[in-house]
């Protein structure tokens, strides 16, 4: 898998791309940490979306890619940590948001409890990766690039105290 590394100037144009396909009211937009904060912040700001929420999500890589679509047992499902009351997506259309959907893993276990909630649910990311998604019959419900690369956004730059400061 090639890293590929996404310049500020590129996150525009697929927000852009999103918002176009974006076909209904979204009452609540649900980002995913880590991944959702900023692309989910930009999509809010562009729907007048004022309803955010975050779900803190862990993804395990206890077992290798191959391994995981071969044999669904050793599929590692996320951790939620933090979550939304359900009272707050109960009755709402709500946009779960992540920068991108590679395994699917993620994103699904957090589209399935949205749902559990009583949100009307659907799902946004920046890059699809169907080569690495593990559920045939699941997808993002709006992408803006498909990509088999492994996407690193501006904001997973080398950054912080620990940078500045010579520790890394």
């Amino acid at each position: 898998m090639q890293n590929e590394i996404l310049p500020w100037t590129e996150i525009d144009p697929l927000v852009d791309h999103l918002t176009a396909q974006i076909d209904r009211e979204i009452q609540c937009i649900l980002m995913l940490n880590p991944g959702g904060i900023i692309p989910g912040g930009m999509l809010a700001e562009a729907l007048g979306v004022n309803d955010l929420r975050i779900a803190e999500i862990e993804c395990r890589k206890e077992f290798g890619l191959e391994r995981q679509k071969t044999d669904p047992k050793l599929t590692a499902w996320p951790k939620i940590g933090a979550f939304p009351d359900d009272g707050t997506l109960e009755g709402k259309t709500v946009l779960i948001v992540s920068n991108a959907w590679g395994t699917g893993r993620c994103v699904s276990a957090v589209r399935s409890r949205a749902g559990g909630a009583g949100g009307d649910v659907y799902t946004a990311v920046f890059h699809f990766d169907a080569r690495r998604n593990l559920f045939p019959d699941l997808k993002p419900d709006f992408y803006a690039a498909v990509t088999s690369n492994w996407i690193v956004y501006p904001w997973e730059g080398a950054r912080g105290k620990r940078f500045v400061l010579g520790a890394v």
